[in-house]
């Protein structure tokens, strides 16, 4: 009995738990039942694994996807998708590229070298070699490079530019078949809507077509020496770098516009474009071809700046501070600033329309005169002590 206890005693006096050779046998049966469902688990997922295995295509599979996949009909294609086609291939053989050739010296070295400084679009004006395209294209160039349609190249050193209206003219020695003049067509009568096409290199890339509309009319921009440009067709067809100079074509494929500006702070297109009128260009290209500079008409007065006239109290237009003696305004009566007869300074008279056309400004008055070429009669509306008169001033050839 006594042992029997102490037996017991010490059972409990170990936490209760069995003598070891008691705990192996059940051990050893959890152990035996882990590895057996660990077993059971992996055969599971290799069996998964192999049912979901991948299937591979048979032979005959193989031999019938590699045939050629049968061509399908094609649709006609529309009159509107036909004429944009016919537009592009006959007005592309007229448009160029033009590459802005500049000097660079070399550190030391005595030599010098051209190296590119810019590029653009172009297009042939007439068969005798001359080539319209930006102001801004060639600003600065020593040399201009022209790319015609068929990839044959001439350079230049002969070009005049125009910066109030941002137009220039090149001339290179080229065989007349080569040359394919643009039709011209007129600016004055477009309406807002109506279809336009422009043809350019954009990123300097070969000849791209892009569409659009006539989105505004009238629009200002500003040169490239701080004018203004007035007048200006905004256009929604896409317009990148590359395409300045390039044209604007209306849905007959003749030329309304030069593509000269984007609206963009990105300097990629962002659905405002702006192109100069063909009208401008049809009046300015060969005044560049004939003098080599636009040869201005002029009245032949000195006019007040606008605040300075607005500080002497003049009514609004455009205040005469002199006539040139002898001058078309002259002639017809206009008068400066004068001492009339108290001795006292008088103001000048101050033109408020040129056939029609209001003049609010001085920069109007110059802007009115630039539609008109030297010898035309202009009748010139004007204030002299408040009193309306008019008159007709010959115009006169200026600088």
């Amino acid at each position: 009995m006594s042992m029997s206890r102490c037996g017991l005693l010490e059972a409990r006096a170990c936490g209760g738990r069995r003598p070891a050779a008691a705990r192996a046998p059940k051990q050893g049966l959890v152990l035996a039942l882990l590895v057996g469902f660990l077993f059971v688990l992996g055969g599971a997922a290799a069996g998964a694994a192999w049912l979901l295995r991948p299937a591979k295509p048979s032979a005959a599979v193989l031999v019938q996807g590699a045939e050629p996949r049968p061509v399908a009909p094609v649709a006609e294609p529309g009159d509107d998708e036909k004429a944009t086609i016919d537009i592009f291939k006959a007005v592309s053989p007229s448009v160029v590229h033009v590459t802005n050739l500049g000097v660079q010296s070399q550190p030391f070295r005595f030599d010098v070298q051209e190296t590119p400084r810019g590029t653009g679009t172009g297009f042939v004006w007439n068969e005798n070699g001359f080539i319209v395209t930006n102001y801004h294209v060639v600003e600065g160039a020593s040399k201009v490079r022209v790319v015609l349609s068929d990839h044959s190249s001439y350079d230049s050193t002969q070009f005049w530019g125009y910066p109030d209206k941002d137009l220039a003219v090149v001339w290179i020695d080229a065989p007349k078949e080569k040359l394919k003049p643009i039709p011209v067509g007129t600016s004055h009568d477009l309406q807002v809507g109506q279809k336009t096409y422009a043809i350019g290199n954009p990123f300097g890339l070969d000849q791209t077509l892009t569409t659009g509309v006539v989105s505004a009319l009238g629009r200002e921009i500003e040169s490239a020496n701080g004018r203004p440009i007035r007048g200006v067709i905004q256009t929604s067809a896409p317009i990148n770098p590359g395409n300045s100079g390039g044209p604007l074509l209306d849905r007959s494929g003749r030329l309304i516009g030069v593509n000269t500006a984007i609206l963009s702070p990105s300097g990629t297109f962002a659905g405002i474009g702006f192109a100069i009128p063909v009208d401008e260009v049809n009046r300015l290209a060969p005044q560049l071809i004939a003098h080599g500079k636009i040869v201005r008409p002029r009245m032949g007065v000195q006019v007040a700046e606008d605040e300075q006239a607005h500080r002497m109290g003049a009514a609004e237009g455009a205040l005469i501070l002199r006539a040139s003696p002898g001058g078309p305004a002259d002639r017809a009566g206009l008068r400066g600033a004068h001492y009339n007869d108290d001795h006292e300074l008088a103001l000048g008279d101050v033109v408020t329309a040129v056939d029609g056309q209001p003049i609010r400004s001085g920069a109007d008055l110059f802007a009115a005169l630039e539609q008109h070429q030297a010898g035309d009669a202009a009748t010139v509306a004007y204030l002299r002590n408040g009193q309306r008169m008019e008159a007709k001033v010959t115009l006169e050839v200026g600088d």
